[in-house]
């Protein structure tokens, strides 16, 4: 039985559209948050917007534009190289972002009732990002909780799939089609499969094709 409210931190990518699906699922209410942090593409914020409407979702975007003056970064930067030197972070890698996000997404959740905060980092394929670690995710969690005084629950339905089961996950939510098609994951701004050649595409294409392998064997068993 659905329940409660939840809030969606979206940016019309395939982990969080799944999540905004999953959270359909499961809540009474559900409104989404996208951050204008001064991110490369407006495409990106243009798709959020998009897909909020389709689905019925009131959509709030603020201003973060900030973060782009505070930490040079690939996803702001158009001179900065998108790239994954071994045994550093990737040049997408942005200093508090998420701490930013869900805290902000938190003092929007309370002024509208909502309990939950549903956000679609993932430890599994986190690329060495700390601030997708579940660890940071509970201690948010409790930090949250007393500075508002308000009992908040971060959900993150990602947390220990790879990108094949976030596809599968997509699918048992009857969202497939639709994520593989309406979503922004491409750091080069391209909607559905991408480029084709950004680590994120990279990311993306082989869950996919990992998946519908998966799905092949199971039907011919």
């Amino acid at each position: 039985m659905k329940k409660g409210k939840a809030v969606v931190v979206f940016s019309g990518g395939q982990d969080s559209t799944t999540c905004l699906f999953w959270a359909l699922e499961r809540y009474e209410e559900v409104e989404a948050v996208t951050f204008n942090y001064g991110q490369r593409h407006a495409l990106e914020l243009e798709c959020a917007a998009q897909i909020a409407e389709e689905l019925g979702v009131r959509h709030h975007v603020l201003d973060m534009s900030l973060l782009g003056q505070l930490t040079p970064n690939a996803l702001t930067r158009s001179d900065i190289e998108i790239e994954h030197q071994e045994g550093g972070l990737p040049t997408t890698f942005v200093d508090g972002r998420n701490l930013l996000f869900l805290s902000f997404a938190a003092v929007l959740a309370k002024q509208i009732g909502a309990r939950a905060i549903v956000t679609g980092v993932c430890e599994t394929d986190f690329s060495g990002y700390p601030d997708c670690r579940d660890i940071f995710i509970k201690s948010l969690n409790v930090t949250l909780n007393l500075s508002m005084d308000y009992p908040f629950v971060i959900e993150t339905p990602l947390m220990w799939l790879d990108k094949a089961e976030t596809w599968e996950l997509a699918d048992q939510l009857g969202a497939f089609e639709y994520v593989r098609t309406k979503t922004l994951t491409c750091y080069n701004g391209v909607i559905a499969d991408g480029c084709g050649e950004c680590p994120a595409c990279k990311l993306r294409s082989q869950g996919l094709n990992r998946y519908l392998a998966s799905k092949e064997e199971g039907k011919a068993e």
